[in-house]
């Protein structure tokens, strides 16, 4: 069988200060990509057209829509920051594309253009903190780089604790890449919070893990026992850059190494090359057998059926996944929580708890 040849658009930062997530979910698409086109099975192959953005989030909107114009790629799997992402929608609304987003956001979003095949705030934030106050207290500390991401999570964050009866200690932001982590520190070291949640990205949050571990070993009340740092962004690929200062990290998230779960099986090194494979996968599935089909709106794509047996909810664009809770042990993740097959709520209108109903924001 001749097989159609289908390009398919990568956009992915090799460098810049998020670049190891980047290397996971290139490596996961990469890889998904070999599989299906050995497959006798399928009448299609993708023929990967790649853009690298160097970590600067002003090339991500030309980059997309240098794909989508000058190539026959009407779907990229890409992006890494919620920056990056809402740079690239008018593009993809322009041009009729398709993101495939495979990391996890805060949610808050809709658009007739990206899927999102990794975990928004219910499938992370909600079951880490329930998990943790309950273990540690209700007094938070709130990290964050100063984009939409740390804004979003702490928002959501500070609202959760402050409904359970909790307190927010501090809460403070650093530009992506800063390494200027004391006066978090210090303000940590005054304040002594029960936790912490960290949504720092990149070498900012590698540089406030070690500053943090040297204050666990200044004072006990900072060992990751007592006064855990949590995360909603970390996983495997990220441990070799931070060392020893990872133990006790405690990471929300659909999948951790050697744990079963994740929908369609499958073992990655983290769930951010696990979310880029998946999405190539469901892609050619919703693609095999109908010529054409690559061209369609995602809406259509979706139509007629064609979601059933797969990923997608057509509604939302969000999937079903394990949420996970799990601690560094030792260098590797050990699962101390999980709950299965969370349907993805990007509103939070299932969670009712949130109180979030009139803060809804559409980009579509």
């Amino acid at each position: 069988m001749t097989k159609r040849r289908i390009e398919i658009g990568l956009l992915y930062s090799r460098s810049g200060s998020y670049s190891l997530i980047s290397e996971a979910c290139r490596s996961g698409a990469l890889a998904a990509i070999a599989e299906l086109n050995a497959d006798p099975a399928l009448d299609l192959s993708f023929v990967p057209v790649e853009r690298d953005p160097e970590g600067n989030v002003d090339l991500y909107g030309p980059l997309c829509e240098e794909i989508l114009r000058d190539t026959g790629a009407r779907h990229v799997i890409g992006c890494v920051t919620s920056w990056s992402r809402k740079e690239v929608i008018p593009t993809l609304e322009r041009y009729g594309g398709t993101l495939w987003y495979a990391v996890p956001y805060e949610g808050f979003e809709a658009s007739d253009h990206v899927v999102y095949t990794h975990a928004c705030p219910n499938q992370h934030l909600l079951p880490l903190l329930e998990w943790v106050m309950p273990a540690h207290g209700r007094k938070a500390y709130l990290t964050g780089s100063n984009y939409i991401w740390g804004w979003e999570m702490n928002r959501l964050a500070r609202e959760r604790i402050s409904q359970a009866g909790g307190e927010i200690a501090g809460e403070r932001y650093l530009p992506i890449g800063s390494r200027d982590v004391g006066r978090m520190i210090e303000e940590i070291r005054f304040s002594r919070p029960d936790f912490i949640l960290n949504s720092l990205i990149g070498p900012s949050s590698y540089e406030f893990l070690s500053a943090y571990r040297d204050l666990g070993q200044q004072d006990p009340h900072f060992q990751p026992s007592r006064c855990p740092v949590l995360s909603c962004n970390m996983t495997e690929c990220e441990l070799p850059a931070i060392g020893i200062a990872a133990e006790g990290i405690v990471a929300a998230g659909p999948y951790f190494r050697g744990v079963e779960g994740w929908p369609g099986g499958g073992r990655f090194g983290s769930s951010h090359e696990a979310a880029a494979y998946t999405a190539v996968r469901e892609l050619a599935r919703l693609l095999d057998g109908r010529p054409g089909a690559e061209a369609l709106p995602l809406s259509q794509l979706l139509a007629d059926g064609h979601a059933l047996g797969g990923i997608i909810d057509p509604e939302t664009h969000h999937t079903v996944l394990p949420a996970l809770v799990a601690r560094v042990e030792g260098g590797v993740f050990r699962l101390v929580h999980r709950r299965d097959r969370v349907a993805g709520d990007p509103y939070l209108t299932r969670s009712t708890h949130m109180g979030t109903g009139a803060k809804l924001r559409v980009v579509s």
